[in-house]
């Protein structure tokens, strides 16, 4: 009798493709442990960021370009991550 917890499009997957699969989803696991950490910098960087621009003279805001990174990557990996995970019945 098939499994009926598991999609259909999954039912008739050779092993080689259900290791790529799993694969794929952990490797989105990863990138949305990566995102959930740089999530965590961006919000420490955005108070550091925010009296950077207040009190910092001139015209270089080093903090607000590691926040503009920071953010990019938090966006990207979970972008990303979230993608390559769809299907996983625990997402």
């Amino acid at each position: 009798m098939a499994n009926l917890s598991i999609p259909p499009e999954e039912r008739t997957m050779t092993p080689q493709q259900i290791d790529a699969l799993e694969l794929r989803r952990r490797k989105g696991a990863l990138l949305l442990t990566i995102a959930g950490q740089f999530t965590v910098i961006s919000v420490l960087l955005c108070l550091w960021a925010g009296s950077d621009l207040v009190w910092s003279p001139g015209f270089a805001k080093p903090m607000d370009l590691y926040l503009l990174l920071a953010v990019t990557i938090v966006l990207v990996a979970g972008i990303s991550g979230a993608v390559m995970r769809r299907g996983t019945p625990e997402f």
